[in-house]
């Protein structure tokens, strides 16, 4: 088996990133297809150009796994989120997306692990995170890593909104 690593997004990773961001988005997210609005949302949201900006602006923000050098997972942190329950200045896991054909394999842990690391060597306590109320897996896989839902918001795409539990963690 291939060795799996870690590490930050470098900006020669933005296409591939951008890709991985779209394919994974539509794989879970896409239940009646590629609509217009999903097509427009991931066009825009997970475009090369905003990948390269997020990269340049705070390379912290995305943490990589990568297999024999290509990008199969990522997370993205954002420091300087607010919690939309408490309405508090909160660290927010805003994406932890692993290629389907990858599930399985501790890559998910192992980039929530590299989170969780880089906030507590930052001296921070916890963290938020937002999921659709119908993505089971991610609910369970959130549940089953000490995360619990603290409430319920609404996330508005182009024409629609969609109900999203609003979850956190305390980091030890």
């Amino acid at each position: 088996m291939a060795e799996i690593s870690f590490g930050k997004a470098k900006l020669t990773d933005s296409l591939r990133i951008s890709v991985l961001l779209k394919t994974v988005y539509m794989q879970t997210y896409a239940v009646d297809g590629v609509t217009f609005e999903f097509a427009s949302f991931i066009t825009k949201r997970f475009s090369i150009e905003h990948i390269e900006s997020i990269i340049k602006k705070n390379p912290l923000q995305l943490i990589v796994a990568y297999q024999n050098e290509n990008p199969i997972g990522v997370a993205e942190i954002i420091f300087d989120s607010t919690c939309p329950i408490r309405n508090i200045s909160i660290t927010e896991l805003s994406k932890l997306y692993v290629l389907e054909r990858f599930y399985g394999r501790g890559i998910g842990f192992r980039l929530l692990q590299s989170v969780e690391n880089e906030l507590i060597n930052n001296g921070l306590k916890e963290l938020n995170l937002e999921v659709w109320k119908q993505n089971e897996r991610a609910i369970a896989f959130y549940k089953k890593h000490g995360f619990i839902s603290i409430g319920n918001v609404d996330f508005p795409m182009e024409y629609n909104t969609y109900k999203n539990y609003v979850m956190n963690k305390k980091l030890i």
